[in-house]
């Protein structure tokens, strides 16, 4: 198991230059979590798509739904205390210290592109491009 942020999940269904790196990293380990908050990340970037006339209403819904089957029964809840501890400790917003904190509470993993959290969180945190080497 790992924990992605949504910027990884994201990659599966919307094409960019890391679609192929989440992918491979879906092969390398099928057992993605994240916290709940990826939902409402998602629906975001989603909802900026379709305003953006990128993807129907229709697409946006199917991707969403894709996304809720891959990540169901892997969505923690996270403690306010440790999110607010970690980012205390880095100049990282709680959002991303939450992706953090799950990773954190079952000693997992946390792949993401993001060079914040990776220069924050050296101990947790592991690049989208190391993880699939």
């Amino acid at each position: 198991m790992i924990v992605v942020d949504t910027n990884v999940i994201g990659c599966l269904y919307l094409s960019s230059e890391k679609s192929p790196l989440a992918e491979r990293a879906l092969q390398k380990d099928g057992q993605w979590a994240a916290p709940i908050l990826w939902r409402s990340e998602l629906r975001n970037v989603l909802t900026l798509y379709l305003r953006e006339k990128l993807l129907t209403l229709r697409q946006t819904q199917e991707m969403m739904s894709a996304a809720l089957l891959l990540m169901r029964g892997r969505e923690y809840e996270v403690s306010s205390y440790d999110v607010l501890a970690l980012a205390s400790e880095s100049r990282c917003s709680a959002y991303d210290c939450e992706f953090v904190a799950v990773a954190k509470e079952l000693a997992v993993p946390f792949v993401t592109a993001d060079r914040q959290l990776l220069r924050s969180f050296p101990s947790v945190a592991v690049s989208l491009d190391a993880f699939v080497e």
